[in-house]
């Protein structure tokens, strides 16, 4: 009801008097926002069984309940030999993507129309105080008395907004909003197994920093709905020895892969799900009201997977490039 509200509203006003050109100049990111991952072997998947009393209703350990196994599809653990390839250091964050769409009119995030981020300072710049009065209050939900802000007292507390705003992950992306931008940037979405590889580190380790659980290394949980993650790289700790940041948490992210099982894997509850329906998404996930501070959601190897047009508050993406 919301959503159809500001359409109605505000929210087309701007669509139609605040559209910006796109900029065919724009500046695409540089390749020295990736990391290296060298060439080699490494462990992918796991071993490990399942507790069947854990996952198939809440109790003590698991409070929330588990609609499906949580290892079996992680199963076998295999070797793997990759040639050498870079990683985005960083998930792709709201600035990087804001680019991308300026210079190609992709479609924005449906966030962004939400809370206008996807006016420009120049759009801002060009409404009436009254309209700028209503936008801050309804889309930014500026916490001032808005009717005694001159208009660039206003733009003013906008543009902060907006600017911590740029420093999170992009999210509410469909797989190919992410294929789109990372083919655009030069590059392209990770597999699955060079995700898993970068997340491990040349240790191969069962989160990117060790192998013992630590959520004060992590974003494991917010309380705030709409923004349900940190700005990239605020966990110092939740990197991995390749240098590779946010890998065990803050956002869930495409990876390139159909969500299949592995070589020589057990018949299982996944089956239902293999096949080309379904896209492989990596990482844990910081959003509130789920299962958030269970270990086992940000472990290297675990294994998620959405339909392809899936859009989520708390699903973004990074991409990768082949070493030439």
């Amino acid at each position: 009801m919301r959503i159809k509200h500001l359409c109605g509203g505000i929210f087309c006003l701007l669509l139609t008097a605040c559209a910006t050109p796109p900029k065919q100049d724009a500046v695409k990111p540089a390749d020295d926002g990736m990391v290296l991952v060298a060439a080699g072997e490494f462990t992918m998947g796991s071993d490990k069984e399942d507790n069947l009393n854990m996952w198939r209703e809440a109790n003590a350990l698991n409070p929330f309940g588990f609609n499906d196994e949580l290892y079996v599809d992680e199963r076998p653990a295999h070797k793997l030999t990759l040639p050498a390839f870079r990683i985005d250091k960083y998930e792709v964050s709201n600035a990087q993507y804001r680019i991308f769409t300026t210079a190609t009119q992709h479609k924005v995030p449906l966030s962004w129309r939400q809370n206008a981020y996807d006016a420009s300072s120049e759009d801002l710049r060009s409404l009436s105080l009254d309209v700028l009065r209503q936008l801050a209050t309804n889309n930014f939900r500026l916490d001032m008395d808005v009717t005694a802000m001159t208009h660039e007292a206003l733009l003013a507390e906008l543009e902060k907004i907006n600017a911590v705003r740029d420093t999170y992950p992009v999210t509410m992306v469909t797989w190919s909003d992410a294929n789109d931008y990372c083919y655009w940037a030069g590059k392209r979405l990770p597999t699955e197994a060079e995700w898993e590889k970068a997340a491990r580190g040349p240790q191969g380790f069962e989160f990117p920093w060790g192998n013992r659980w630590d959520p004060k290394k992590v974003n494991t949980m917010s309380n705030d709905s709409d923004i349900p993650y940190s700005p990239i790289g605020s966990y110092p700790d939740d990197k991995s020895g390749y240098g590779v940041y946010d890998m065990a948490a803050n956002v869930a992210e495409w990876v390139s892969d159909w969500y299949e099982a592995y070589p020589d894997a057990p018949p299982s509850s996944a089956n239902k799900n293999y096949g080309k329906d379904q896209r492989v998404v990596r990482g844990g996930m910081a959003s509130s009201g789920h299962y958030d501070s269970i270990s086992v959601v940000f472990r290297t190897a675990k294994r998620m997977h959405l339909r392809p047009r899936t859009a989520l508050i708390d699903l973004g993406f990074r991409c990768a490039k082949n070493v030439e």
